[in-house]
Formats: C-alpha cells, sequence, structure tokens
C-alpha cells in the first residue's frame, strides 16, 4: 500500500470510529500515532510533543478559555428573563413582536456567549413555552428559537473564528471585521421573515393583547436601560477594543470576563457557587478545545507526510472546477460533515484539507472562513442530525414533536442559503469592513 492511501485509510478510519462514538481528541491522536509509527517511526512521539507543547503556547488560543467564562457568568446572571421581557414591550407594535424580541435576545445572548447548546437551552425555557401560551405556531416558535441560538457560531466574538484563525494562519481581529456584517445580514433575515410571516399568517403569530392600563413609555425605556444596555454597552466594548485596535483579542477577552463578573454583581446574581461552576466548565470546555487542536495538529501532520494531503489536492486540480464550483464542492462537504461532527472537529480536522488549495483558486481565507461559519449555521438546523433541534426538543413541552421542530427551522435554512449566495456575488459583504479599518 502507498503512503499517500495510507493517509485515506487514516482519514476513513477517524470517521469510521467517531461514528461509533468514540472521543473524537483521543480518536485523532491514536489515529495519528499509529499510523505515524508506521510511517515515521520513533519520530512521532517526538512530534506529539512538540505539537502538544505548540498549541498550549499559542497565543490565539489563550482568548477561548475567557471569552467561554465570560459568557457562562452571563449565562448563570439571570439577566435573560428581564432582557427578553423588555425587548418584548419595546416590540409590542411590530408583528410577531414575541418572536421578534426572541431573536433579538438570541442574538445578542450568543453573542455573549457563544455556546449554540446553552442558548438554544435557555431560550426554549423562557420564549419557547411563552410563544405558544401567545397561541404561536410552533413549528414557527421552534425554528426562531433554533435559528437565534446558532448565531453566536458567526457574529463576533465568536469563538470558531478564533479557532479558524488558529488554523487558517490569518488575523482573528479581520475575521471579526469581516464577519460582523454578515452576521448582522443573517439576524435582519430571520427578524424580516418573522414580520412578513406574521403579517401573511397572523393566525400563526398572533398579537398579544394590549396591557390595561397601557406601559408608560418611560418605564419601557427604563426596562431597556436596566436589561439591555448594560450587556450590549460589554458586548460592544469588547469588539471595538478588538476591531479598533485598542486590545488584542486575548486582552478584549479578559476586559470582557472582567465586566462579566462586574454585571453578574450589579444584578445582584454572582455567588460563590456560580463563579465555581463557571470556572468548571470554563477548564472543561477549554480542555477539550485544546487537546481537540493537539489532536488535529497531530493527525494533519501525519495525513500530509503520508501523502494524503497531496492526493486530495491533485484529485480536487484534476478535475479543472472554475473557483465557483470549487466552492460549492468545499461548502457542500462541510455542510454533510456538519450531521455527525460538531464545528470544532470540522474546522481543525477536515478545513486544513481546503486550505492549501485556497491560493490555487484564488480564493481569500478571510472571506472563506466567513463562508464556512454561515455554512456551520446549516449544519445545526438540518436533519436528520440537527443539534439545535435536539437542544430545544430536551426541554420542549411533550406535546412539541421533532418532526414540527424540523419543519420549523427549514425557511431558516433557506435564508441561509440566500446569504452566502449573496456574499458570494458580493463578497463586499465580508471584506468591505476589514479592508476599511486596516488599510
Amino acid at each position: 500500500m502507498t503512503d499517500p492511501l495510507l493517509g485515506i485509510l487514516m482519514l476513513v478510519l477517524f470517521l469510521f470510529f467517531i461514528l461509533l462514538g468514540f472521543p473524537i481528541a483521543f480518536t485523532l491522536m491514536a489515529m495519528g500515532i499509529g499510523f505515524g509509527y508506521l510511517g515515521q517511526g520513533d519520530q512521532i512521539f517526538q512530534l506529539l510533543v512538540l505539537r502538544t507543547y505548540g498549541t498550549m503556547t499559542n497565543d490565539v488560543l489563550i482568548s477561548i478559555p475567557l471569552f467561554v467564562f465570560m459568557g457562562y457568568v452571563i449565562e448563570r446572571a439571570n439577566i435573560l428573563d428581564r432582557l427578553f421581557h423588555s425587548l418584548q414591550m419595546a416590540s409590542n407594535a411590530i408583528p410577531g413582536s414575541l418572536a421578534v424580541a426572541t431573536l433579538f435576545t438570541c442574538t445578542l445572548f450568543a453573542t455573549a456567549t457563544g455556546i449554540v447548546g446553552a442558548v438554544v437551552t435557555l431560550m426554549g425555557l423562557l420564549a419557547f413555552p411563552a410563544m405558544l401560551r401567545a397561541g404561536y405556531d410552533p413549528k414557527l416558535a421552534a425554528g426562531v428559537v433554533c435559528a437565534g441560538g446558532c448565531l453566536g457560531i458567526l457574529i463576533p466574538p465568536s469563538i470558531m473564528l478564533i479557532l479558524y484563525g488558529a488554523t487558517a494562519g490569518v488575523s482573528v481581529v479581520r475575521l471579526y471585521a469581516a464577519a460582523f456584517i454578515p452576521g448582522l445580514m443573517l439576524a435582519g433575515g430571520y427578524v424580516v421573515y418573522v414580520i412578513v410571516r406574521a403579517m401573511l399568517r397572523p393566525h400563526e403569530a398572533p398579537k398579544l393583547p394590549k396591557a390595561n392600563p397601557p406601559i408608560p413609555t418611560y418605564k419601557i425605556v427604563l426596562e431597556l436601560m436596566i436589561a439591555f444596555v448594560p450587556l450590549a454597552s460589554l458586548i460592544m466594548l469588547v469588539l471595538g477594543a478588538i476591531l479598533f485596535g485598542w486590545a488584542l483579542p486575548s486582552e478584549a477577552a479578559a476586559l470582557g470576563s472582567l465586566g462579566s463578573v462586574l454585571l453578574a454583581i450589579a444584578y445582584k446574581s454572582f455567588s460563590r457557587k456560580k463563579l465555581t461552576e463557571s470556572v468548571f466548565l470554563t477548564a472543561r470546555t477549554s480542555a477539550m478545545v485544546c487537546w481537540l487542536f493537539v489532536g488535529s495538529s497531530l493527525f494533519s501532520s501525519v495525513f500530509g507526510f503520508l501523502g494524503g494531503q497531496q492526493l486530495v489536492e491533485e484529485w480536487v486540480l484534476s478535475l479543472n472546477l472554475t473557483p465557483f464550483l470549487f466552492m460549492v464542492l468545499a461548502q457542500a462537504i462541510i455542510f454533510v460533515l456538519g450531521w455527525p461532527l460538531e464545528w470544532t472537529e470540522i474546522i481543525i480536522i477536515f478545513v486544513p484539507i481546503f486550505l492549501p488549495l485556497l491560493d490555487d483558486f484564488g480564493i481569500n481565507p478571510i472571506f472563506f472562513g466567513v463562508m464556512i461559519a454561515l455554512n456551520l449555521q446549516t449544519s445545526f438546523l438540518s436533519p436528520p442530525v440537527a443539534m439545535a433541534t435536539f437542544y430545544l426538543k430536551g426541554v420542549a413541552p411533550k406535546h412539541v414533536t421533532l418532526e414540527q421542530i424540523f419543519a420549523g427551522v427549514m425557511p431558516h435554512i433557506y435564508i441561509v442559503i440566500a446569504c452566502m449566495i449573496l456574499m458570494y456575488l458580493f463578497p463586499a459583504i465580508a471584506l468591505w469592513l476589514p479592508e476599511q479599518l486596516y488599510r
């Protein structure tokens, strides 16, 4: 058996073991060490040490535990209820106001946490029952919660973009700037869809009864000032510090972590128990990401040494694809991989296979990264393996079926695909802001 075929066999066996349920990080390392020993002998153990040390000293990855800690502290600050209520009052005159408030809350909370499961679960406990009680169609309500909860993958400060930047060797700051407008465009597309659907089918999103007596405007403004403005200000401060070059991503993440603690104290929801839980969850998530990065780095090195990477490149180039067809092929593969795998595995295992081909097709790696972030929205929403839908099903009332949730997310998948097409036709949607900020 030739070395390139040995590399392909390693890739196939990895997918096979993952589908059997083996731990991904340690499967990567086992595959890398086993096949690396066949190809390199004892040198593979030295490579394992070097890759581990290199990952743990990667400055780009320092911001991950800090952003994760910020998200967990905010999640446990119990401000989501008040935030949702204030946005609901402010948007009461808009068709589908509950769904619109849910999307705004999801966007803000997903930006603060970046953890899809946490956002979908919390909104599934808070906003989803509220919409059902108001007479909303279960499919519409489910689609809003699931799609809104996935926005943290794309909208900065996205942990996914940090991992992509570390993997592709591109600036995380530029990635954040590039993803900002597409993220708002996608969130805006969801809001427009909900409003139009509520206008065309008012029975699916009934208007809430007017409060008696009416809620004074000053009270609405006060609620927004208390619940919305502090969290939004913290997020804008962190993003602004990164985008305008006032601080490195790791420094801005440290600022955000401190701000989240102060915010929790201000809301009188800070305790030693909640701090301990946040630290524990942060350590667990960060360890998972770092060991995945170690395993994927070792796996990719062995895969390239055996000639698997070259074989893939030669095969793709032999197809004589245009840049458009290459993008379609790459995004289609990533879309399918999103069913059995999490986005972390896709970014640090399979994306490196495509990265060396970007120069051949003249594709900007930052543009490619934002396109992947858009694409991964669909991987969390697409049946049959749609993680966001299962998160919601786990907390939804028993009468809401998985089929209803699947049906609810489908229009949002079409919106994501439309945004991807628009961004490909008009690359300036992603590239204009970084070009303006970092000339």
